[in-house]
């Protein structure tokens, strides 16, 4: 056989032995894997449409490549439809990574090559002009959070936040969007112009409002991790249901609705603490 295939249009290299291995490819053992995000899409002009997987990358991982093969590969060999593989990507040098092509053979013949759609710095443009920002709120929040490390990011805030701060929920995932740093801290100091100031500073009536707003925001941000969680099929035991509830560190719920989005577990939230 060897000998016959370059008849096929490929040259093997010399090889120094072959060995038989085991026909059957069955797993033995399940192995859990997760993307961040599963869709199935429907099309207008085509019944079975097609399957779009979003993952969220924050770094360059060279174990993420024999992931996303599988991922597509399983996929389509469960669903019968065509799968997209999307990735979202927050700085440069990611993006640029996960935008290479993945190719599975040797040198002498590629059998498989996987084409990852790639969201980041290099393909979303920042929107700084306030009617653009106007016209769709949700691309606009978008586009600052995959901007975010842009060194332009505080004259982007200075331009959509007329724009979006009425909208507390949009403000809020802005806020949980940006790093920790001058980005977030800038934004705070814009969104303080649209937090209602009751009269008498520093009274106990606003003292209550703050506190029952404030728990109000830990709830809901709370229930949102969790609702993450449910939507992505990752088991939440009770405790770990009970700590998020309890919490009410709006920053430290911020953080865990970050990891809502990647963990593989619901202990893994608490990783640092």
């Amino acid at each position: 056989m060897a000998r016959l295939v370059p008849e096929a249009g490929v040259r093997f290299p010399e090889y120094s032995s072959i060995e038989p291995l085991d026909t059957d490819l069955t797993e033995i053992r399940p192995l859990e894997r997760r993307v961040d995000s599963f869709f199935r899409v429907r099309t207008v002009d085509d019944e079975g449409g097609f399957l779009l997987a979003v993952e969220s990358q924050s770094h360059p991982d060279p174990d993420k490549h024999n992931s996303w093969a599988y991922y597509l590969a399983h996929m389509y060999a469960k669903y019968r439809l065509p799968p997209i593989l999307l990735v979202v990507c927050r700085d440069k040098k990611t993006a640029e990574w996960a935008r290479d092509p993945i190719r599975i053979g040797r040198r002498f013949h590629t059998s498989m090559e996987v084409f990852p759609l790639v969201l980041g710095p290099i393909g979303v443009r920042p929107i700084t002009d306030p009617e653009e920002a106007a016209k769709d709120l949700a691309l606009a929040t978008f586009s600052i959070l995959i901007n975010a490390k842009d060194p332009g990011i505080l004259a982007i805030l200075d331009a959509v936040a007329p724009v979006l701060g009425p909208y507390a929920d949009w403000a809020e995932y802005v806020e949980i969007g940006l790093d920790e740093g001058p980005g977030r801290e800038h934004w705070r100091e814009l969104m303080a112009v649209y937090t209602p100031n009751f009269p008498g500073s520093g009274s106990v009536m606003e003292e209550a409002w703050r506190e029952v707003k404030t728990e109000g925001k830990a709830e809901g941000k709370a229930e949102d991790i969790l609702r993450v969680l449910e939507v992505r099929g990752v088991e939440v035991p009770d405790s770990v249901r009970e700590q998020v509830m309890s919490c009410t560190d709006l920053e430290l719920l911020g953080t865990w609705f970050d990891r809502s989005l990647t963990v593989e577990t619901a202990e893994e939230l608490f990783a640092d603490e």
